[in-house]
């Protein structure tokens, strides 16, 4: 079975994101960040991605071995490095290193493209990529490490927003988009599902059927709901529900809206219902999850 990739790092970590507690796109990754000295890591393969972005100002000489072949390089300032998820891989570096490592959910990460983006990510998701130059995905990171070491009121909603802006270039650039080349009787495309996304979003406070959303797609209920599920891996309505619940927990960071209005704002008939639907999703009532976010 795959392992996580902080298992087997050979230092700690000056700074780690998984000391704090994050909602929405933060609560997708995790991110560490090293100085640490010359040393290797044992091959393995990890079910996460991980992301590493190098800020060393020197080159230094990285050696990487992933699915049997080693690669023998000098790693530069504002390298950066994707070692999808399922890949085996493993590590070597001759000289200090000064780097970022940012490790995510596959699953997280195909629901925030899917919901936030409106994008269709392929099942592996990103591209191999062992080394590219991006300083503009390197400046992300490093914003994200400034919040992670500041201790003051603003760190988190600033963590918050950059892990989102880190993201959201991530999958713009290097994500792998779902192939379109299927039958066209079973066609569900991008297109299709931001018609549907949309849908969702502007009657989430209402109640939303099978046929409305069928119709934003422009197919039968039966083909709709087949197509969907065999693409996003969830029936239709149980999409909506997991957004309305994804809603919902976005607008308890707020502690001044009462759990009443966020239940109406998110389509839910009451507070009863959606106590209930909440817990059966999330584990928690609505009420607990508020007070474990807040401390």
């Amino acid at each position: 079975m795959p392992r996580r990739y902080e298992e087997i790092y050979p230092s700690l970590p000056l700074l780690n994101s998984d000391a704090h507690s994050h909602v929405s796109a933060a609560a997708l990754m995790s991110v560490r960040y090293f100085q640490a000295d010359p040393d290797t890591m044992p091959e393995d393969v990890f079910q996460e991605h991980h992301v590493l972005l190098n800020l060393r100002d020197e080159p230094h000489r990285v050696q990487n071995r992933r699915n049997n072949e080693l690669r023998d390089f000098t790693i530069r300032k504002y390298d950066c490095i994707i070692t999808p998820a399922g890949v085996r891989s493993g590590w070597r570096w001759f000289g200090k290193s000064d780097v970022i490592i940012v490790t995510l959910d596959p699953a997280k990460v195909e629901r925030f493209a899917q919901s936030e983006l409106g994008l269709l990510l392929d099942p592996e998701q990103f591209q191999n990529e062992p080394l590219f130059s991006d300083a503009d995905l390197c400046a992300a990171g490093v914003m994200l490490r400034d919040a992670l070491e500041s201790d003051d009121m603003t760190s988190g909603v600033m963590f918050e927003a950059m892990s989102r802006v880190l993201l959201v270039k991530l999958l713009q650039k290097y994500g792998k988009r779902r192939p379109e080349e299927v039958a066209l009787s079973a066609r569900f495309t991008t297109a299709h599902y931001n018609r549907v996304l949309a849908f969702i979003r502007a009657n989430l406070d209402r109640t939303i059927t099978l046929d409305d959303l069928a119709s934003e797609a422009s197919m039968s209920p039966s083909h709709f709901s087949r197509v969907f599920k065999d693409t996003l891996g969830s029936s239709p309505m149980q999409y909506v529900m997991a957004y309305r619940i994804e809603q919902a927990m976005k607008m308890m960071s707020d502690p001044a809206l009462a759990l009443g209005d966020i239940a109406l704002d998110c389509g839910f008939a009451d507070q009863a219902h959606f106590s209930r639907s909440f817990k059966q999703l999330i584990g928690q009532t609505p009420r607990a999850y508020r007070a474990a976010q807040t401390g």
